[in-house]
């Protein structure tokens, strides 16, 4: 790959009175060093930043009408005093000088060679448009503050340099002379796109299963999951993420307490079954679930445009009578036999949308939106891989918008789908108890039960994706090593969330 010769710029940037970054003219300037470790650099960014927006000091003082305006113009960090880049929201490592990539600048894009044989590319409009200085990009609420729409469509940097840490940019601004930017090499190499690189690995590997899953199913105790320095909360919710579902023993069999150890996770989602609900087989509601017949494996909330992340059950008792096992499939295992085995059928179940109805309840008619539905499996728009499992028979609306000439393969692709689910090799069957809660992640895991006869009390809830997800991501930030790795030395002012978190 031709490596152009690039532009050199000093690491230290003098600062005039006016706002924004003057480069020296002296390559060889004398560097003037920032004391105070990082309160000194934590305190000359955040010098920086009021210095720029005439936002609120750290004494209290009022944010001026430029912050509070909602037409941003591209600003610039600056500071009274000379501040190296590398106070820019980051604490750059100290890899040695000869494992610093090569960095240069064409008309359209910086390139840097991490190796001879791998490098990347980013288009200077990018660049600019992820500058993460405090006037660009919030410490505290993590929000984009630039005005993208300002960026010159042909912005070009004045100049970029690698750094120990990172590259640092300098660009041309509109409200000064300068601007400087930094992006740790960390980050840039977890966001390249050119060349096109293969999608990141999953930060925890899916563990398919079959029925065998019944010699050690994952689980917690209810005193982790209840223990105040949520450690075993993360391991519960680590287990949902890796498993699909978790067992919680140890409950106490009451609604009260199951309902405690739901909002462990998050905000319990309200539907026309009731937020947190307790049932019996007396059909006070039109589901199936309130009869004591059979009920085949199934995701819940098909007919939701954003089914329920994840759902809770416990058995609070069942007297007089037998049966009401509970059956769990792992949706992912089942569609990886399906893609290798009968790769038609994956093709079309990824592809046609099924349409789903709620309608036993006289006060409320649920269908997705739009009417038409969902592909049974949904995969993730730039991986590829199988984000979702949505399948339930029984609340299937009318297929009319079938293709004629594709009925007959959909109808054969769903057969083909419903084996593989009933085979043994895929069904776990559990009798539940009273004192154990099962989890479900319900875009993975379909699940089930066998008929009965007697009096079974069952409670438990939903809980949205989204809420899952979130408290799953800031309970990595707290207790996941990798995590913790990946943002060891990118801490920022307003919190421990860094700026270059890959959350973000």
């Amino acid at each position: 790959m031709p490596f152009a010769t690039g532009l050199r710029a000093t690491r230290w940037l003098t600062i005039n009175k006016t706002p924004g970054f003057v480069l020296t003219n002296n390559l060889n300037a004398t560097r003037r060093p920032i004391t105070g470790g990082l309160l000194g650099r934590t305190q000359a960014l955040a010098k920086a930043r009021f210095i720029t927006t005439g936002a609120s000091s750290p004494r209290g003082e009022r944010l001026s009408s430029q912050t509070k305006n909602t037409s941003r113009t591209l600003s610039s960090a600056a500071a009274a005093e000379p501040v190296s880049s590398d106070q820019l929201g980051y604490v750059p490592d100290q890899r040695p000088k000869d494992d610093v990539p090569m960095a240069n600048a064409d008309d359209r894009k910086v390139s840097i060679l991490w190796s001879p044989q791998n490098w990347s590319r980013f288009h200077h409009i990018w660049l600019r448009d992820h500058c993460r200085c405090p006037s660009c990009f919030h410490p505290v609420t993590k929000q984009r503050l630039v005005n993208t729409f300002e960026i010159p469509p042909n912005i070009k940097p004045h100049h970029v340099q690698a750094s120990a840490g990172g590259l640092e940019v300098v660009w041309p601004s509109s409200t000064a002379e300068y601007h400087s930017s930094f992006y740790p090499w960390s980050w840039l190499k977890a966001h390249t796109y050119d060349p096109p690189q293969k999608p990141p690995a999953m930060l925890r590997e899916k563990a398919l299963w079959g029925a065998k899953i019944a010699k050690s199913p994952p689980t917690i105790t209810y005193a982790e999951a209840m223990d105040g320095s949520d450690y075993g909360l993360f391991k519960w919710l680590s287990n949902i993420d890796r498993f699909g579902f978790c067992f919680i023993s140890g409950v106490p069999a009451t609604p009260e307490a199951t309902e405690e150890l739901s909002e462990r996770i998050g905000f319990i989602r309200e539907t026309q079954y009731g937020k947190f609900w307790e049932f019996t087989a007396d059909l006070s509601k039109g589901d199936t679930a309130y009869t004591t017949m059979a009920l085949g494996a199934h995701t819940d909330n098909t007919y939701f445009t954003d089914p329920c992340g994840l759902q809770l059950f416990h058995l609070l008792s069942h007297t007089d009578g037998s049966g009401g096992a509970t059956l769990l499939v792992d949706g992912f295992y089942v569609a990886s036999l399906l893609k290798e085995l009968h790769p038609d059928s994956y093709e079309i179940l990824s592809r046609v949308p099924i349409p789903a109805h709620a309608a036993g309840e006289p006060t409320a008619l649920y269908k997705p939106s739009p009417p038409c539905g969902y592909p049974t499996l949904r995969h993730d728009a730039f991986s590829g891989e199988l984000a979702q499992v949505r399948w339930n028979n029984d609340d299937r609306s009318v297929m009319s918008h079938l293709d004629p000439s594709l009925v007959e393969d959909w109808y054969d692709a769903i057969k083909t789908w419903h084996n593989l689910l009933t085979s043994p090799d895929s069904e776990y069957w559990v009798q539940l108890t009273a004192g154990t809660v099962l989890s479900v992640d319900n875009h993975r895991v379909l699940h089930g039960r066998s008929a009965f006869d007697g009096k079974r009390r069952v409670c438990g809830a939903y809980i949205g994706v989204d809420e899952y997800r979130s408290k799953l991501l800031v309970l990595e930030e707290k207790f996941d090593p990798q995590f913790q790795l990946q943002t060891a030395d990118q801490r920022t002012q307003g919190g421990n969330r860094s700026i270059w978190s890959p959350a973000l």
